[in-house]
């Protein structure tokens, strides 16, 4: 079993990723996507996105970091890859799965998946472009239109050379509306011989082996799910053993986004730390009864210091309810 962290454009940046590996159960993360055109982009985008290069790309509780690329143009994907392992890539992951409506209209992400042939020239031309040691792996979903190119598209990034592939179990029409359809993965998994990472929908531990029961994938990617839980990973690692495994309280989390809000202040202005801090609470709504009313007295404060001070104030009036 391994559990990866996905790519979040917008949020899940290296800050996130060093908070939640260190919580534990993480064996992998991803960053986020480094938008290829033309033109050989300078080592410092290479390094905005992924600072851990700077540390043998992982983070600072040892978990591997890949660096993934999006983009249609063969020639350049090639190119850009064989920079970010010049500068200590260990791993080449790339992005055909971004339903973003721009990223699109660009001919990147998930509209790729209208055109296999290119999957398997761009997905061919990095592979040969990298030394063989360097894994390059790909995520994508089940289709554009629909979930009916799955298999195709899987055979051609498997054929192309993917040493692994993510699936996330939907179309670019699906977006992110439940359900996830975890058996279409594992019609790709009965397909092909590359090991195939399940992704979409796995909020809980109970969704983990629903999601392994019905994919067949040992392995996952989760996303929003540890952004809303940030010890699922360790829970689910938990579960396999059958060991016990404390839940994180709601007084932990809000360290993590104090945390995570002091270091976005050093680079960011106030207002848009804010705005990362209220997405990662929106989706802790989910998990935690404490953080409905967190989010109604912090959604319309945009000072990253009182906000700060409204989470804490949240925490310790958890634990006053806890001792009571």
């Amino acid at each position: 079993m391994r559990i990866f962290l996905a790519p979040m454009e917008g949020l899940v940046d290296s800050y996130i990723r060093e908070i939640l590996s260190a919580v534990g159960g993480v064996d992998r993360c991803v960053t986020e996507f480094i938008r290829v055109t033309r033109g050989i982009l300078p080592p410092r985008v290479y390094y905005r996105y992924a600072p851990e290069l700077h540390n043998n790309c992982l983070t600072q509780a040892g978990v591997p970091v890949a660096v993934q690329l999006l983009g249609s143009d063969v020639g350049q994907m090639a190119l850009h890859a064989q920079r970010a392992v010049e500068l200590g890539a260990p791993q080449i992951d790339i992005n055909f799965g971004c339903p973003a409506k721009t990223v699109n209209k660009h001919k990147g992400g998930a509209v790729l998946l209208r055109e296999p042939d290119l999957l398997f020239a761009i997905t061919r031309a990095v592979r040969e472009a990298v030394p063989a040691d360097i894994p390059v792996t790909a995520k994508m979903r089940l289709g554009f239109d629909d979930r009916s190119m799955g298999v195709v598209c899987g055979q051609a990034l498997a054929d192309a050379g993917a040493a692994e592939i993510c699936i996330h179990a939907r179309s670019k029409v699906d977006g992110y509306r439940p359900p996830a359809y975890w058996e279409e993965i594992a019609k790709v998994r009965e397909a092909v011989n590359t090991p195939i990472i399940a992704n979409g929908d796995i909020w809980s531990v109970e969704d983990y082996w629903r999601c392994r029961d019905v994919s067949g994938c040992d392995d996952v990617m989760i996303g929003r799910g540890l952004i809303a839980r940030p010890d699922l990973a360790r829970q689910i690692k938990a579960s396999q053993q059958q060991a016990h495994c404390p839940d994180m309280q709601w007084p932990e989390v809000i360290e993590l986004m104090v945390e995570y809000c002091r270091a976005l202040q050093l680079i960011i202005e106030s207002r848009y730390a804010a705005g990362r801090i209220k997405q990662w609470l929106n989706y802790t709504r989910r998990q935690y009864a404490e953080a409905e009313t967190c989010w109604q007295t912090v959604k319309r404060e945009n000072d990253a210091d009182r906000m700060c001070e409204l989470l804490r104030a949240s925490g310790d009036e958890a634990l006053r309810k806890a001792v009571a």
